[in-house]
């Protein structure tokens, strides 16, 4: 099974979880979230049913200054920030022979890849500690 990675290279979290699905033995393609040519619509197809406010990276340098409030942010508004500055995407997004995500507690995408994920292995935090900005 071929699962296409967005993430931000050398974010700690992406990487551990990158490493989970390869000893999983995953055929896993990484991508650079930030520099991936995102239109809106390619974008919100990672999303799916999931509130606007579950699209965004808490950890954002913008979400963390206060200068985007996620709660407060209809869908194009948000597909509109995200093609302007991607840290505010949440990651990592996957595409799982076409069936596509965010986040990695995605529990659909971890069922359909037949994988038991340990809720503490697959959590979100960063292993940075509380207060680090996600430049």
């Amino acid at each position: 099974m071929r699962v296409l990675f967005y993430e931000k290279p050398g974010c700690v979290n992406n990487t551990r979880q990158k490493a989970m699905l390869l000893a999983a033995g995953l055929d896993v393609e990484a991508r650079n979230l930030l520099t991936e040519p995102w239109t809106a619509a390619a974008l919100r197809s990672f999303f799916g049913a999931r509130p606007v406010a579950e699209w965004f990276n808490r950890s954002a340098p913008a979400v963390t200054g206060g200068r985007v409030d996620p709660a407060a942010v209809e869908a194009e508004q948000a597909l509109a920030l995200m093609l302007q500055d991607p840290l505010l995407i949440r990651r990592p997004l996957l595409d799982v022979d076409g069936v596509r995500s965010v986040g990695f507690e995605a529990r659909d995408v971890m069922e359909l890849l037949g994988i038991d994920l340990n809720t503490a292995q697959a959590d979100e935090s960063c292993p940075r500690g509380d207060g680090h900005r996600c430049d």
